[in-house]
């Protein structure tokens, strides 16, 4: 089903989707994830006894709970809460320096976008379910390989289904979410079906404002081993010189850098000692352009010529060794190379707008009702 991927992020994005799965899962799923937890679900079996008062407990006003009614649909302060306890617990671990008060903020904000999103989720469901809107497994499936297949690192479906339990995910969970959204991308489309239109004079006018945006400049592809300097901590030992550290990792370097001339390979040499995420990629950095990254090592890498490796390198981090393994000169897209991708980003944008407007009038026309206290 081509487009679904980004007309998803459309009505996702329209629907105020503000949080994210663990950062793992993340990398799993891509960003058609990036709101697994905020569906508008039913409660569980064991949920529902869990609010099960006891006997004899005296009994809640129901308007307490009640964040908002919608169309005659009840939206519980608990469900709100519920979806934003993970973005609380983990902005109180970080936010241990900060005032008292901003948590508190936070969770009122991260409260108003919740309950945003859920009041259009429920209004464009609605519609979803008037429409008759029906999306099969098999769909759901297919959607699900689709992503999973284009990652950095591709996963097969029982790849993808023992990474979901590793992090405590259910896979049921996941095939319901991705059926929703589904069910949204299809009736948006019932939606601006023929009311969208991009030309390639719109697409030639985007070319010629947006120069900028078709420029690459020159960019170098590096790989690199670096050592830090084990500095001794002050409080256990007040005399201790950090030049010595600084001193033995640069003599580590030169090390290994002779290692190298002497015919070591660069790539094995990264993964056994350098103390960069990088060196499990045998060092590998990548493609970068100026500006990127701290100046002496900058000025070291572009000065390299394919497969040339430098001396040592000194910054702020330690002690570099830098190989060249790849560079691209500075080019300009032509507008015939990029026409299609403007269009399809021009029309994208104006799903997008259609999207907004189209969500924003449900919210007009329905009755939602705020508690009174």
């Amino acid at each position: 089903m081509k487009g679904f991927f980004y007309a998803y992020e459309i009505v996702k994005g329209q629907i105020m989707r503000t949080y994210s799965l663990s950062l793992r899962i993340l990398v799993c799923l891509a960003i058609f994830f990036a709101t697994f937890n905020l569906s508008c679900r039913p409660k569980s079996p064991e949920e529902a006894d869990a609010d099960k008062l006891e006997p004899n407990a005296p009994a809640e006003p129901k308007a307490a709970n009640i964040a908002v009614t919608v169309n005659g649909v009840d939206i519980a302060e608990s469900e709100i809460e519920k979806i934003i306890e993970p973005q609380l617990n983990a902005i109180t671990k970080q936010a241990a320096q900060l005032p008292p008060t901003f948590a508190e903020q936070y969770k009122k904000q991260l409260k108003e976008q919740a309950l945003e999103q859920m009041i259009r989720e429920l209004l464009l469901d609605e519609k979803i379910k008037e429409a008759n809107i029906i999306v099969t497994e098999e769909e759901v499936t297919n959607q699900i390989r689709e992503i999973i297949s284009a990652q950095k690192e591709p996963l097969s479906l029982e790849e993808f289904k023992k990474k979901l339990e590793e992090y405590g995910q259910s896979f049921d969970e996941v095939k319901a979410d991705v059926q929703s959204r589904l069910s949204r991308y299809k009736f948006m489309e019932t939606q601006w079906s023929g009311k969208i239109n991009v030309t390639e004079g719109d697409a030639k006018k985007y070319y010629d404002e947006n120069p900028k945006q078709f420029d690459t400049p020159e960019q170098v592809k590096a790989s690199h081993i670096l050592i830090k300097p084990v500095l001794p901590d002050p409080k256990v030992d007040p005399n201790a010189d950090p030049n010595e550290a600084k001193a033995e990792a640069k003599a580590k370097a030169q090390d290994l850098l002779k290692q190298i001339k002497d015919g070591s390979d660069f790539a094995e040499l990264a993964k056994a000692n350098s103390n960069c995420p990088s060196a499990a990629n045998g060092g590998d950095l990548g493609f970068f352009p100026r500006g990127q990254t701290t100046p002496p090592f900058e000025k070291a890498a572009f000065e390299l010529e394919i497969g040339q490796i430098s001396d040592i390198v000194e910054t702020e981090y330690g002690y570099h060794i830098i190989k060249a393994t790849d560079h691209k000169d500075a080019s300009v897209t032509s507008y015939e190379q990029a026409k299609e991708n403007i269009i399809k980003q021009l029309t994208q944008k104006k799903q997008s707008e259609f999207a907004e407007e189209y969500i924003n009038s449900l919210k007009a026309q329905a009755k939602i009702e705020y508690p009174s206290y």
